[in-house]
């Protein structure tokens, strides 16, 4: 299976928007593998090809996280699961939940789906909420929806359209009995999310094995809290998210520059 192109030539025949979402993309999927959210050759990261609304990046089938580079990506169509430009596999439940999360909400430019530890620990617990015992925790809260119903391998692109129900507006899928997606604008929202939940999620299990009661934070605090997460004029220029996003892509630069090849 032929898993790229030539660089030079699938550079040379992209804007230069679409070229910079496939780097940013596949810095993502880098990123990921170091921080420890992939799992095997499976889980998704998916982002609607600039200018498009019938298409998005996938990698091919059987591509590891730690291989991904610009030109890797195969543009999937969204109603059709058809490789519209490149070459490769469809993997078929990444089709059939990012796809018609892509289609049903503005927000979902990005689609990042895993099953990285933490949270998906969460996931197989009776009650998988994030609780309000840290800051973190409490300004994640308002964006995190939680679909309570496992149905087996997403296997039809109905099961798509109803997680993307599930979502709502909301940014962030706790999957029961499953893991976890972020939606976002643009690929440093998706993995800014996919960070901090996982992050989060970290923090409660540590705290939870100590067998202490979990601290509470005061509703006054919560409620200040979560206004002082939503109030975004402390900051000009770039949102936090892509502040973190663009550090994260120097040190990738640092460490394995051939991401963006």
């Amino acid at each position: 299976m032929q898993f790229r192109v030539s660089p030079t030539s699938l550079q040379d025949s992209s804007s230069a928007e679409e070229w910079q979402a496939r780097v940013d993309l596949a810095a993502a999927h880098r990123l990921a593998y170091i921080h420890g959210f992939s799992e095997g050759i499976f889980n998704h990261l998916t982002l609607v090809v600039p200018g498009r609304t019938d298409r998005y990046y996938q990698i091919p089938f059987g591509m590891h996280w730690s291989e991904v580079t610009a030109s890797s990506f195969m543009e999937v169509g969204i109603d059709d699961a058809e490789v519209k430009r490149g070459e490769g596999e469809v993997e078929r439940s990444c089709f059939c939940i990012h796809a018609p999360i892509h289609k049903a909400l503005p927000q979902a430019k990005a689609v990042f789906h895993t099953h990285m530890p933490y949270a998906s620990a969460l996931t197989r617990l009776e009650d998988p909420r994030i609780k309000e015992i840290g800051q973190t925790e409490v300004g994640l809260s308002e964006a995190i929806a939680y679909d309570d119903l496992y149905t087996g391998p997403a296997l039809d692109p109905e099961e798509g359209a109803r997680l993307a129900k599930v979502i709502g507006n909301k940014t962030i899928l706790f999957m029961a009995n499953h893991g976890i997606s972020t939606v976002g604008e643009t690929v440093a929202d998706a993995y800014d999310r996919l960070y901090y939940i996982e992050r989060a999620a970290q923090v409660q299990i540590y705290a939870m094995w100590t067998q202490q009661p979990l601290k509470q934070l005061p509703q006054h605090v919560v409620e200040k809290t979560k206004r002082d997460f939503r109030d975004d004029h402390l900051y000009n220029g770039p949102s936090p998210a892509q502040r973190h996003f663009d550090a994260l892509k120097r040190m990738l630069d640092r460490k394995e520059p051939d991401y963006a090849a």
